[in-house]
C-alpha cells in the first residue's frame, strides 16, 4: 500500500497533473466563452487554448529544475520531453487537425454531388493540435502552477 501513498503525495505527479486539469478547465471556459456553447467533453478535448500537454510537461520540468537545479539530468530529461511534445503539439499534431477539416469538406462535396452518404465510421477530430500562442500559454500555465505548488505546497 506504500505504493499509492507514494503516487498521492509524488509533487511532479501531482503537479503535472493540477497543471493538466488546470488548463483544460480554463479551455472548456474559453470555449464557451468564444462559441457561445458549453460543451463539457472539452475537458477532456485535445486542441484549443491553453494547450494542456504543454502545461503538463512544463510543469514537470519546472518542478524538477526547482527541487533538483537546472544542472540535474532529471531536469535534462523532462525539458527534452517538453520541448518534444510543445514541438508535436503545434506542428504535427495542428496540421493533422487542419487536414481532418479539409477532408471532412471534401466528403460533404462528395456526398453533396453523388447524392449519397458517405460512412459515419470514422470520425476526424479537428481539435488535435495547437497554434504556437496556445502552447505558450500552455507552458506559462504549467510553469506558474509548479512554481506556486512548489513553493506553497511541497
Amino acid at each position: 500500500m506504500s505504493w499509492f501513498i507514494d503516487i498521492i503525495t509524488n509533487p511532479y505527479l501531482i503537479i503535472g497533473v493540477s497543471s493538466w486539469a488546470l488548463a483544460q478547465v480554463l479551455k472548456t471556459i474559453i470555449y464557451w466563452i468564444v462559441n457561445k456553447k458549453f460543451d463539457i467533453w472539452r475537458i477532456f478535448g485535445d486542441g484549443g487554448m491553453p494547450s494542456g500537454h504543454s502545461a503538463t510537461v512544463a510543469s514537470v520540468a519546472a518542478t524538477c529544475a526547482y527541487f533538483h537545479g537546472f544542472g540535474s539530468f532529471q531536469f535534462a530529461i523532462s525539458f527534452i520531453l517538453a520541448i518534444i511534445v510543445c514541438h508535436d503539439a503545434s506542428g504535427v499534431r495542428l496540421e493533422t487537425g487542419k487536414q481532418a477539416l479539409v477532408i471532412k469538406e471534401i466528403a460533404a462535396l462528395i456526398e453533396k454531388i453523388a447524392d449519397q452518404k458517405i460512412s459515419d465510421e470514422v470520425k476526424l477530430k479537428e481539435f488535435v493540435g495547437h497554434t504556437s500562442l496556445q502552447v505558450v500559454v500552455g507552458v506559462l500555465l504549467g510553469v506558474i502552477n509548479s512554481v506556486i505548488l512548489c513553493n506553497f505546497v511541497f
